[in-house]
Parts: structure tokens; sequence; C-alpha cells
């Protein structure tokens, strides 16, 4: 994914599909300097990773 289209889905008041190697994810938090983005894996709060944004898909 591109970093603006993270930052698009990011602030959006909609909810988008995003996975992350096929598991669906939500972005926690972008840092567009870095190209990072931190989501949650699935339902689990807990369960967050840093990754870099070029891993994420869009509506898969």
């Amino acid at each position: 994914m591109e970093m603006q289209r993270a930052v698009e889905i990011f602030n959006s008041k909609d909810t988008y599909k995003v996975n992350l190697e096929g598991e669906p994810v939500w972005i926690e938090q972008i840092d567009p300097r870095n190209g990072m983005a931190t989501v949650q894996v699935g339902s689990r709060p807990t369960n967050t990773l840093t990754v870099n944004v070029d891993r994420l898909k869009e509506g898969e």
C-alpha cells in the first residue's frame, strides 16, 4: 500500500478492509517519516505489530 493511501484510510471516518499477509488488521498509528504503520491484528487489541506500509493490502 502507498503511504498516502494508508494515511487516507487512517484519517477516514469510513471503514476499509486492510490486510497484512491475509490477516485483517486495523491501522492504529502511521509514521510517514519512516514508512511504518502500527496495526492491530484481528480483534485482539493487545496483538499489535509495527510494519512497513508496503506490506499492507487494501480490500482483500
